[in-house]
């Protein structure tokens, strides 16, 4: 249920509504092929984009980005709540609701975030308590390995939940807290016949704080053997994926001060800094960087440091990060630390001093595109490329100065001539100039994954695709966390045998880059012929494959030629079978 209002009645009125017929209400629409089009009602352009589709239940504007099924337009056309929403469906269908929304319920539902920041302080503080415990001693001793201060331990309230099912259930019913309210934080789950059970356990659990300091969610890293290694809160009403940075309600003022910040992927990586005394540092959570995270940090300062860990998921939120950066006109570096360490290794084997002066040393964010993204390419199919891929991504430059200064060292880069590369990225961005000035930005249109992101739609049109991409292990070769979280909800989702249709999948997403061009997907129809739509399926599925295969070999031969240059033989042993096995296994795809 969403509020009090049934899921069934919800679905009723969806499936009821005729979202043309009311969307003719506001915007005046004409008959295009499957599509009605008109002139898009939330921002002004010169040439309809606003496209609407009765058979999918969605609409979608190809300028600004704005799109969902019928409750999306009317919360956005109407500024209504999602209840209100509904109400207003239900009334125009003739479909009876229960009654929910009184003045007393109102009061209360106004409440619920201060309830759940009290619910979630609470455990804070049970969890702290544990660790401190006789039974938190595994806890203590990780810390120790870890080495983390007990003072940074206790700074950062980090806590212990016990290897059992009902601990915090019973604590909270002890203290006579509603365990449904307990459900909505996300710190338990509530079981088939009516009873809950903890969802940390056994796991060392770290407080996540809003930019006010309320405790909105929880991350708990296992300790010893199990998966997932880390697990964190569902969102809630009070938690939104992508929405926080760790430590940043501790760090706003040194960030302030330093006048920079910089930018980690997970908790350790944080507290070891931290722990280091350097405090102008924030961690994703590890989530992919994202446009509100920029837009936070930007609150603070406009010079960035970029420290991921080296591995393929690592680089691909830099990549991502720096278009972030860019694209909002901040200063970004990059920090590549030595021989492939991680920070929190790093920091603690170096020290403080080893890390400023990698920092101080770090590329600008254009420097390391040019260096490593674009690199030194041998042939001419891998220049174009290249090309290809720096094209929109210079276009998300804002700063004029330091976007030609770009195009200038590019064109020396790849040997291309300066003007017609000017010429190119001056239609890139007059193609995206009336989006971007709408609240759609560029950079984000840019930073998903296309090839993965075509077989998620794909798994969501065609439900029996969940299993064919099962078979296949797809997922385990997506560099895109997001999109491997999706296609992981996916496969539950068919597992439970619940369905899910292309309109209510692109609803329950994140507003972002991933969202819009599903609906440009849903929109688009490319392959209506079942053999066609089958046999671009197996080959996506494969390019996809092959892409981790060559990014692997990739990795083994960076490795090879450091293990190479210092001599040692028995690594280079290693990586040679290991390179032959990753050969005997594409080789039999």
């Amino acid at each position: 249920m969403k509020g009090s209002i049934p899921e069934s009645k919800i679905e009723e009125i969806r499936q009821r509504a005729d979202i043309v017929g009311l969307i003719s209400e506001y915007v005046a629409l004409k008959k295009a092929g499957r599509n009605h089009v008109g002139s898009c009602p939330f921002h002004k352009e010169k040439t309809p984009s606003f496209t609407v589709n009765s058979e999918k239940q969605i609409f979608y504007c190809f300028g600004c980005g704005q799109g969902g099924n019928v409750y999306a337009f009317l919360m956005k056309i109407n500024n209504m709540s999602f209840p209100e929403a509904v109400r207003h469906l239900a009334v125009k269908l003739g479909i009876t609701l229960p009654r929910t929304f009184s003045d007393e319920e109102e009061k209360r539902r106004s409440g619920l975030k201060q309830e759940l920041y009290r619910v979630n302080t609470v455990a804070r503080d049970y969890f702290a308590r544990q660790l401190f415990s006789d039974g938190g001693k595994n806890g203590r001793e990780y810390l120790r390995k870890r080495e983390i201060r007990e003072e940074v331990v206790r700074e950062f309230k980090l806590g212990y939940a016990p290897p059992a099912w009902r601990y915090l259930r019973d604590f909270f019913q002890r203290q006579g807290t509603a365990l449904s309210l307990v459900e909505k934080s996300g710190l338990i789950i509530s079981k088939e016949k009516g009873d809950y059970y903890d969802r940390f356990r056994g796991r060392l659990i770290f407080p996540i704080e809003d930019i006010q300091g309320n405790v909105v969610a929880f991350g708990g890293r296992i300790i010893g053997e199990g998966e997932p290694k880390y697990l964190n809160s569902p969102e809630s009403p009070v938690y939104i994926k992508g929405n926080n940075l760790y430590g940043l309600s501790r760090s706003r003022d040194d960030i302030r001060k330093a006048d920079g910040v910089i930018v980690v992927e997970g908790y350790f990586d944080f507290l070891s800094l931290w722990n280091a005394g350097i405090r102008n540092v924030v961690a994703t959570l590890g989530t992919s960087l994202t446009t509100h995270h920029a837009d936070l940090i930007k609150r603070y300062t406009k010079n960035v440091f970029t420290l991921f860990d080296p591995d393929q998921g690592g680089k691909k939120a830099l990549e991502r990060s720096i278009s972030l950066f860019l694209g909002r006109n901040m200063h970004a570096r990059v920090v590549v630390l030595p021989e492939g360490r991680d920070p929190d290794a790093f920091v603690r084997s170096s020290g403080r001093k080893a890390l400023e002066d990698v920092l101080s040393a770090a590329q600008s964010a254009v420097d390391y595109y040019i260096d490593e993204m674009i690199g030194i390419k041998t042939t001419l199919e891998e220049n174009l490329e290249s090309l290809r891929e720096a094209i929109p991504f210079m276009a998300q430059i804002d700063d004029p100065v330091e976007r030609n200064l770009f195009i200038k060292r590019v064109s020396e880069r790849l040997q291309i001539d300066q003007a017609l590369l000017k010429k190119e990225v001056g239609k890139a961005l007059s193609a995206d100039e009336e989006p971007a000035a709408s609240g759609a930005p560029r950079q984000e249109r840019a930073a998903v994954d296309l090839v993965e992101l075509s077989l998620i739609y794909m798994m969501v049109e065609k439900p029996t695709r969940i299993d064919q991409a099962r078979e296949h292990r797809i997922l385990d070769f997506f560099a895109s966390r997001e999109l491997r979280g999706l296609g992981q909800s996916l496969e539950a989702l068919r597992q439970a045998h619940k369905k899910v249709s292309v309109a209510d999948f692109i609803e329950g997403l994140d507003n972002g880059a991933t969202k819009r061009k599903l609906l440009e997907y849903a929109f688009a129809d490319k392959y209506t012929d079942e053999k066609i739509s089958e046999r671009v399926f197996v080959d996506t599925v494969m390019k996809v494959k092959a892409r981790w295969y060559r990014e692997k070999h990739k990795e083994l031969k960076t490795k090879l030629i450091r293990a190479q240059e210092r001599g040692d033989a028995e690594l280079c042993n290693q990586l040679l079978k290991e390179k032959e096995r990753l050969f005997n296994e594409q080789k039999a795809l």
